[in-house]
């Protein structure tokens, strides 16, 4: 059995440590301290890929792992990954899913997350399964992770540009996760969120604040 702990630095912005290794998802709101071993990037917009934060938390041997619209983004190296493709980095699986719009849209027909921009992760570290589900709604694919018996959930509830609390809560109780983090919060309030998931199944929802961490 491996211990894993997840820390929220606010926004999409988390690390996972697993087994001595250092996992980050979006680098970019909070401080950076210890050196990335892996590195997992959503998509390309500003507040996911952040090349600054990359470039300060990357070593010569740091995996980074993105979708196609990120390769020209950061320098050295990276793993580009598409739904589900998935690759292992000493022991730790990461699998890419869907992340995209089906309500939220720039302009009429144009969403802010089209189907095959960005991606959420599965990340399989020992006995455990977290999964990232990067910018998106709800959307059928998520209805599929229930059999993947996922263990921790990260899912986005601030609305706008992803899930808001309602739908975060539809997502968390049709992945049926043990337990389930909200993030990319902006304003709203995760405890209607909690109540919501809490009152209809049987997940732990965990309320962090930024730089609080949570041991699996």
């Amino acid at each position: 059995m491996v211990d894993v702990s997840v820390k929220w630095f606010g926004h999409a912005s988390f690390q996972i440590t697993a087994d001595g290794k250092n996992i980050y998802i979006d680098p970019y709101e909070g401080d950076y301290v210890d050196k990335a071993d892996i590195i997992l990037v959503t998509h390309s917009h500003y507040d996911h890929c952040d090349v600054s934060k990359i470039e300060k938390i990357r070593k010569d041997e740091t995996v980074i792992i993105a979708p196609a619209d990120c390769a020209g983004k950061i320098r050295g190296k990276i793993k580009v990954l598409k739904p589900g493709e998935s690759t292992t980095v000493d022991n730790i699986v990461v699998e890419a899913v869907h992340a995209y719009n089906v309500k939220r849209f720039r302009s009429p027909g144009v969403p802010f997350h089209p189907k095959g921009f960005g991606l959420g992760y599965l990340i399989k570290v020992g006995d455990k399964i977290i999964y990232h589900a990067g910018d998106t709604d709800f959307i059928p694919e998520m209805k599929e992770l229930k059999n993947r018996r996922v263990t921790l959930a990260l899912l986005p509830s601030g609305g706008t540009y992803t899930m808001d609390n309602p739908e975060a809560s539809e997502a968390a109780i049709a992945i049926n996760p043990e337990i389930v983090i909200p993030m990319h919060r902006w304003d709203t309030n995760p405890e209607e969120f909690k109540r919501k998931v809490e009152s209809s199944s049987n997940i732990k929802v965990v309320l962090l604040k930024p730089g609080e961490k949570y041991n699996l």
